[in-house]
């Protein structure tokens, strides 16, 4: 696959990831909203499923929509270096451009919310008690859980008499979906389970510097560091536990 191609598609499926997650985000907060107040779960769910639908945009390119997924499979062997970049820049293009999006859908809610200065939660990822080590911990063990579901789920195997073995790949996309799901339910509450750089830099830029929200907070790049190096540090664990035991 060309260099452009991979980066059409990356970009486009990081762009529908990130504007579907943060926009069940912001059906959820903004108040003039048709789901309003739907809760912890209704969030969840909705960031599963747009992880679905973006990466079944993006399966030209190998959907991998997160620099850390792209980083673990050039440790694994299974990109290649050269491609690195070109994935990288399309993911956090696409992230930038999902939280454009998300904004434009909800430009008059936006524009009619009473707390203008907490909008930044709809875009990216911040913890409930600051502490920099445990935040980490908690990005690097939620990276960790998706990267190895990645690696180590059993793919199609021919069987005896001819019978196939599908393993997890008969889910297709959805089992990354439901593995992000449980993440977000399980280990989401204490930093909000960014586990991707470009989902959640990406839309802290746009926040920061393309959005025209009237009166919105500060950016918090004090910890904007910690939802890039922690998934980052879990991609690349997990890649080498696959080195390791690759038949596992």
């Amino acid at each position: 696959m060309s260099a452009g191609d991979i980066f059409l598609w990356e970009l486009l499926g990081t762009a529908v990831l990130v504007m579907l997650g943060t926009g069940v985000v912001a059906n959820n907060v903004l108040r003039r909203t048709n789901g309003k107040g739907g809760g912890v779960l209704f969030v969840n769910i909705g960031w599963g499923f747009a992880v679905f639908t973006g990466a079944s945009l993006a399966a030209p390119s190998g959907a991998h929509l997160n620099p850390a997924i792209t980083l673990a499979f050039a440790v694994a062997d299974k990109t290649a270096w050269a491609d690195v970049p070109v994935y990288v820049l399309a993911q956090m293009l696409g992230g930038i451009l999902g939280a454009v999006l998300c904004w434009a859908t909800y430009k008059l809610q936006f524009d009619d919310h009473d707390e203008p200065a907490g909008t930044l939660g709809i875009f990216s990822t911040a913890p409930t008690i600051r502490n920099t080590a445990w935040n980490l911990v908690t990005e690097v063990l939620g990276t960790f859980v998706l990267v190895a579901f990645v690696l180590f789920s059993p793919t199609y195997k021919a069987g005896a008499g001819d019978v196939p073995t599908f393993g997890n790949s008969a889910l297709g996309y959805a089992g990354v979906a439901f593995v992000v799901l449980v993440i977000g339910t399980s280990l989401g509450g204490p930093t909000g389970y960014a586990i991707n750089p470009a989902r959640d830099l990406g839309p802290r830029l746009a926040y920061a510097f393309v959005l025209p929200i009237k009166d919105k907070g500060a950016a918090d790049w004090a910890y904007s560091w910690v939802p890039v190096a922690g998934p980052l540090v879990g991609a690349v664990l997990a890649a080498l536990l696959y080195m390791a035991y690759p038949a596992a």
